[in-house]
């Protein structure tokens, strides 16, 4: 697979980001705690799921103070409609204690202090300081590893390695540029029926025959 030249790579960047130039999170989330929570639920689980479930968890546990020491059989009732809800209910309970016990119940704001949270990995903690932050951080989930590779800006085979070379190519407005990825391989560079007809980028796209990955 040929890669994006340096003038392909600025172009995708300003067809980025002058089609989503106000892209944001489709978490639906009132404060950074609520946010946090909901980025943690979406790990192999949709948005929309994720936006159902929150409500009822958040009148229930609307701080960490009430998730830190609720009931982990209850937590995973509320939250058993998301994949792997058990480890998720655990990794909420403990991520929230551990915000009691050694912040005081404030959300850290930098990337090594949310990473030792469980259930925050740094792509988790990527995404959170984004949506909340407008840090200039790129964060790779499987819609912008697919959108990276199809448009020739990485051929890396892990999420790590593609994440670093956005950042090297893109520099700048990593953010939207994380957000317009994520949308756009969400809604239109699918993985399975991609809508070409509606594609924004087709003179470079790389991946026209076989649609990989």
């Amino acid at each position: 697979m040929k890669l994006a030249t340096k003038s392909e790579i600025k172009e995708i960047k300003e067809i980025f980001l002058n089609n989503y130039k106000d892209a944001i999170t489709e978490l639906d989330f009132k404060n950074d705690y609520e946010l946090l929570v909901a980025i943690i639920l979406s790990a192999q689980c949709t948005d929309k799921r994720v936006n159902i479930i929150t409500p009822s968890l958040f009148k229930k546990y609307p701080t960490t103070f009430e998730l830190s020491i609720a009931s982990l059989d209850e937590v995973k009732a509320l939250i058993n409609s998301c994949s792997f809800f058990n480890n998720k209910a655990k990794n909420l309970i403990k991520m929230a204690a551990s915000i009691e016990d050694e912040y005081n119940g404030i959300i850290p704001d930098n990337e090594s202090k949310l990473i030792k949270l469980a259930g925050v990995g740094q792509k988790t903690a990527h995404v959170f300081l984004i949506e909340y932050y407008n840090a200039n951080l790129m964060a790779v989930d499987t819609h912008v590893f697919r959108v990276a590779h199809r448009l020739g800006l990485s051929k890396a085979k892990s999420v790590e390695e593609t994440e670093r070379d956005l950042v090297r190519k893109f520099k700048t407005e990593l953010s939207t540029l994380h957000q317009a990825m994520v949308l756009y391989g969400r809604y239109i560079c699918k993985s399975l029926k991609p809508d070409c007809d509606n594609c924004l980028l087709p003179y470079y796209c790389k991946s026209k025959k076989g649609f990989k990955p």
